[in-house]
């Protein structure tokens, strides 16, 4: 049985995808779900939050799928009860496999940590942790950039919706 979700952490959450799966679909750059979708790995299988696949890995999918491989990037929203694990075996499992993006949102404290792959290493390094002062850019989705507030603020959620609509 699943955790039960907080009212921030399904509104984070709904907000990022809101965003990221309009986006990507306008332009025709993949594919964007969320936590039914299996991302199956090595070691373990997992519901990230969010996720992104580009057109290369999207391209396959099939209408009968239930399992994914490895995104391009993943979104996780921080809750109490997954926190350890979104940092600590999902972070180490998803460089391993080669997410290109991470982005762990915390809806407590209004923050977003953007990290990167290091490919050699297979490693994720931090780029940014952002507040709701500042802008996100995607360093995997093309042309995704979005104020920080979007994802914890339905009314500026709209208003970046609508600008990124007309882009």
């Amino acid at each position: 049985m699943h955790s039960l979700a907080l009212r921030r952490h399904l509104s984070a959450t709904e907000n990022v995808t809101n965003l990221l799966r309009n986006y990507v679909h306008l332009h025709e750059l993949g594919e964007v779900d969320t936590e039914k979708a299996m991302v199956s790995l090595t070691r373990n299988d997992y519901e990230p939050d969010v996720c992104f696949w580009g057109t290369e890995k999207s391209q396959h999918f099939t209408d009968e799928q239930a399992q994914h491989p490895a995104p391009d990037l993943v979104v996780e929203v921080l809750s109490k009860s997954t926190e350890k694990t979104d940092r600590g075996v999902k972070f180490k499992d998803y460089a391993t496999h080669g997410v290109r993006e991470y982005w762990l949102v915390d809806p407590r404290r209004h923050t977003v940590e953007q990290y990167k792959l290091d490919a050699e290493f297979m490693a994720f390094e931090l780029v940014n942790k952002l507040t709701v002062k500042d802008t996100l850019t995607s360093l995997t989705v093309a042309g995704f950039q979005i104020p920080v507030r979007a994802i914890f603020d339905k009314t500026v959620n709209l208003e970046t919706l609508g600008n990124l609509l007309i882009q």
